[in-house]
């Protein structure tokens, strides 16, 4: 049986009743404003200031747009392929010919942005709902283009970052870099500032300690239970061969619990 885009959808957690499936197409301008519009060398931000522009007539755009919107950039007469699903947080301006919308990009089937082609059944037609482009045929998904791995000093990764890492196939040289080291990381709370000091060490690499946090934000650690891991920023302070004898690392985290004062200050209890 053929693959189609619903069940896509329906895996990356968006409800058919909540979504509009949309194809952009490449234009001079936008149709009813005369705001400029897509080429083949727009940027993410100009890709979505157009998407978040819509008309106020209601035949053009619903109008009352769900949640989610999923957005295509039209390839071939017949063809669109994912640029990313937004998150639309309502309505901010109307001046009676276009509406503006409150929308950002979404993590949802971020793993396929850029991979994923389907069919598109209707030329004419450039948005419709979720439940009625569920059965148009995913022509293919590419695989993922590799992401260079940065170097263990200037590795920073976001919550949501850091589940990617784990998870997608082009952070693969990421995972056997992170498998191959123990040392000590950082976890800060952007939200307030504080910080967690801690360590893989022993036949436990960095890669499977920080998976565990990619689980479920705590990584089994009572000081950071409760807390949201949406604003948490991971780093490595320092990274050691496997083979390096535990109490040289021992040393090393208690050295910069010191240094960042992260037992008074910070999310350490000892």
């Amino acid at each position: 049986m053929a693959l189609t885009l619903g069940p896509l959808l329906l895996d990356a957690g968006i409800d058919l009743a909540d979504a509009l499936v949309i194809r952009h197409a490449y234009v001079k301008e936008h149709e009813d404003s005369g705001l400029q519009g897509i080429h083949a060398d727009s940027t993410d931000a100009g890709i979505l200031e157009y998407t978040r522009n819509q008309s106020t007539n209601t035949q053009r755009f619903p109008a009352v747009p769900p949640r989610f919107w999923a957005v295509f950039i039209r390839e071939g007469g017949d063809q669109a392929r994912l640029w990313s699903v937004v998150e639309n947080r309502g309505e901010v301006s109307n001046d009676g010919v276009r509406r503006i919308f409150d929308v950002v990009e979404s993590e949802q089937m971020a793993d396929l942005r850029n991979r994923l082609v389907i069919g598109w059944r209707s030329p004419r037609t450039w948005w419709m709902r979720a439940s009625t482009a569920a059965s148009y045929p995913v022509v293919g998904i590419a695989d993922a283009e590799p992401v260079p791995f940065p170097g263990f000093d200037r590795l920073v990764l976001e919550y949501a970052q850091l589940q990617a890492v784990m998870r997608e196939h082009r952070y693969a040289s990421w995972r056997t870099a992170l498998a191959s080291v123990v040392g000590i990381y950082l976890i800060t709370d952007t939200r307030d500032g504080r910080q967690y000091v801690g360590k893989a060490d022993g036949a436990e690499s960095v890669r499977q300690r920080w998976s565990a946090y990619a689980a479920n934000g705590h990584g089994g650690n009572v000081e950071l239970r409760g807390l949201d891991p949406s604003s948490f920023r991971y780093s490595l302070l320092r990274v050691f061969d496997p083979s390096t004898p535990t109490q040289v690392i021992d040393a090393a985290e208690s050295h910069f619990k010191v240094v960042l004062d992260t037992r008074r200050h910070g999310l350490n209890r000892n």
